[in-house]
């Protein structure tokens, strides 16, 4: 398919052309700084005005974000919080690297042991770029092995010894500016006993509706009895599993009542081409947030490949509206995956998705 193509709305997706949103921004601007009481209702208006209080609370559904989407720029809690500002976002699935170096965690030594990619290979003038080679990461050599042992170790330790109250003073930071933490992904599957309940002590204390991590069983068994202990949720991401013959949420579900999913629309469309509602109604009692994301689908050229928002496949908009419709408390957060272009930056990009979805649910 050409990259015209790409740009006409599929029949599974009948929401805003990109063109189209992007002629209305003046209006929605506009909106952005009307009274909240000028509908005539108390309807919640967001004011992504950098300074202000932000609100991305839309019609009833929370739009979000994971702040991996930022992943790009200087992390750490008060650029997230400042990221937040700029795009009207006050609701955040929180990357744990961002608050536990901000809270002192030791450095890990993997971030400076491998070099920047290779550059790509020069071209004559007026022939198309090539592609870098594909990176493949150096074999660790015997003392590069010892250090990261010595760094899961220190990591460790300071975690068992950190202050619960650490936690409850990051959470006061981002409520103070306006913004909620509804999952952390720390990730611990593969960490100590101690660990996690380390991870979910500090969910709760950031007031978090629990702690994420990639779906598998074995992570399920791991995390379902410390979510338990804690009156958490141990949350599930998906990747392309549902593209799997036969790949089913009931074997999770039935370890623990504990057990919740974090659905990503995207990775399911892309690589199944099925409308992603029909998972979200059957298991919408099951599912602690949506990651928002346009892909092209599995017949199309190319094939499950991030797009801007309305230049690809996923039906964005009826995924959003379904959630409007049956009031469910599913926090719906944007994943910025598609390539930015060199004149915009991240944070403009999730500000122009949050604008999208506000089109389409005020």
């Amino acid at each position: 398919m050409s990259q015209e193509n790409l740009k006409k709305k599929s029949p599974v997706n009948k929401g805003l052309s990109r063109r189209k949103f992007l002629g209305s921004t003046a209006t929605v601007a506009a909106f952005s700084m009307m009274p909240i009481n000028i509908f005539g209702k108390n309807t919640a208006v967001a004011r992504d005005v950098p300074g202000t209080t932000p609100n991305s609370n839309f019609g009833g559904v929370q739009m979000g974000t994971i702040t991996y989407s930022w992943r790009d720029k200087p992390g750490g809690v008060e650029n997230i919080i400042k990221y937040c500002s700029e795009t009207g976002i006050s609701s955040i699935e929180l990357m744990s690297n961002d608050v536990e170096e901000f809270l002192g965690a030791p450095k890990n030594p993997m971030m400076g042991m491998f070099g920047p990619p290779p550059a790509p290979p020069k071209t004559p003038a007026g022939t198309p770029p090539v592609a870098p080679p594909a990176m493949k990461r150096p074999e660790l050599t015997a003392e590069q092995k010892a250090q990261i042992a010595k760094y899961n170790e220190d990591m460790k330790t300071w975690r068992i010894a950190l202050p619960m109250s650490k936690y409850d003073d990051v959470r006061k930071l981002f409520e103070n500016a306006g913004i909620k933490i509804h999952i952390i992904k720390f990730s611990p599957a593969r960490w100590s006993d101690e660990e996690i309940d380390y991870a979910f002590k500090a969910a709760k204390a950031l007031g978090a509706k629990g702690v994420s991590e990639e779906l598998g069983m074995e992570a399920v068994k791991k995390m379902a009895p410390f979510a338990e202990k804690n009156g958490l949720y141990a949350i599930f991401h998906t990747h392309m599993q549902f593209a799997t013959p036969g790949f089913s949420y009931d074997p999770f579900m039935a370890v623990s009542p504990a057990v919740m999913f974090n659905f990503d629309s995207g990775h399911f469309f892309g690589s199944t081409g099925i409308h992603p509602n029909t998972i979200i109604e059957k298991y919408h009692d099951r599912i602690v947030s949506i990651h928002m994301k346009d892909k092209t689908g599995p017949k199309t050229d190319p094939a499950n490949t991030n797009q801007v928002w309305g230049q690809g496949e996923t039906p964005v908009e009826d995924i959003i509206l379904l959630i409007k419709k049956n009031g469910w408390p599913i926090f719906c957060d944007i994943e910025l995956e598609y390539d930015v272009k060199p004149w915009s930056n991240s944070v403009k990009e999730v500000k122009t998705c949050v604008h999208y979805a506000r089109q389409i649910l005020m």
